[in-house]
């Protein structure tokens, strides 16, 4: 999760695109998977549901297209996500809100045929609470990164390079990985691995109709203090499920959902430091649940 907060690196705007999405996930049990082979605990009558609201706008600031038919882009992005947590039943104080914002600069250009080079720089807060007189410099994160693509052919980018951020209180750099194939046929087939990771296999019904079998994954951190210690809070998720996508007005705006299970949720809290990050007592986690959503894009 950490590695992944290097902002926009996988971007391929190449107009203004503001994307805005809600996301349900239903109520389940909360587990604790001990090290080794022991099996799962259930803690007592802790269970949990979620929603999410996502917000972001990109904003290419100069672009033009190179003798690769590549574009080489500067730009600008701003994220938001809002989770919001129905915990019932825990013993222990749980984190009741996450309030995620980003600010970043993105570069993108070819190095030659089959070369091209990515590269972001960013900021965000990361709070447990939308009440901004709490806010001190330990919500606020700084990250970048840099990635080295190679295009193997016309529908597969593989890629790798460094991302650097302060997650830990201090600059910490992690080896972060890029992959990017397409297959348009009677399925079109696309797997991302670069902010989380989204898959799917997808049949195109009409020019405005998509119906695509998904795999997602994403989440959100919260940095906080308690009892003393600065802890990170880590919320993920990953779900799989059908996603409709309907395009509107020439493609400029359009309208998806999706509906299926969220197949695990780890949230847990970890000590803000090199030892907490890899520490193997915390994982603790939400059992099976249903996930929906809805969203929309438009370009302009």
């Amino acid at each position: 999760m950490l590695a992944n907060l290097t902002l926009l690196i996988g971007v391929k705007v190449q107009a203004q695109e503001l994307s805005l999405r809600t996301e349900y996930i239903g109520n389940s049990g909360y587990y604790y998977l001990p090290p080794g082979e022991k099996p799962k605990e259930k803690i007592g009558n802790a269970e949990g549901s979620a929603i999410i609201y996502k917000g972001a706008l990109k904003i290419p600031l100069a672009k033009r297209v190179d003798q690769y038919n590549r574009p080489q882009l500067w730009g600008m992005g701003l994220g938001a996500a809002y989770a919001k947590f129905n915990n019932d039943h825990f013993t222990q104080e749980m984190v009741s809100e996450i309030m995620n914002l980003e600010l970043g600069f993105y570069h993108a250009r070819s190095l030659s045929e089959k070369w091209s080079l990515k590269a972001s720089l960013g900021m965000g807060l990361f709070m447990p609470t939308t009440d901004f007189s709490g806010l001190n410099f330990r919500h606020i994160l700084f990250s970048g990164g840099v990635v080295l693509i190679r295009h193997l052919n016309s529908n597969l980018d593989l890629g790798g390079g460094i991302a650097i951020n302060s997650s830990l209180g201090y600059p910490m750099v992690f080896p972060t990985f890029y992959l990017r194939w397409d297959f348009r046929g009677k399925y079109d087939v696309n797997i991302e691995l670069v902010e989380g990771l989204d898959a799917s296999i997808g049949y195109e019904f009409t020019d405005r109709f998509t119906l695509a079998y998904a795999f997602e994954m994403n989440g959100q951190v919260a940095l906080l203090k308690r009892g003393g210690e600065d802890l990170i809070f880590s919320h993920q998720y990953i779900v799989t499920g059908f996603r409709p996508e309907i395009e509107i007005r020439e493609s400029r705006f359009s309208i998806m959902g999706m509906a299926g299970l969220n197949l695990y949720r780890p949230a847990s809290f970890s000590e803000r430091s090199l030892k907490g990050v890899f520490a193997s007592d915390n994982d603790y986690y939400f059992s099976v649940s249903p996930y929906v959503s809805i969203g929309l894009k438009m370009k302009f």
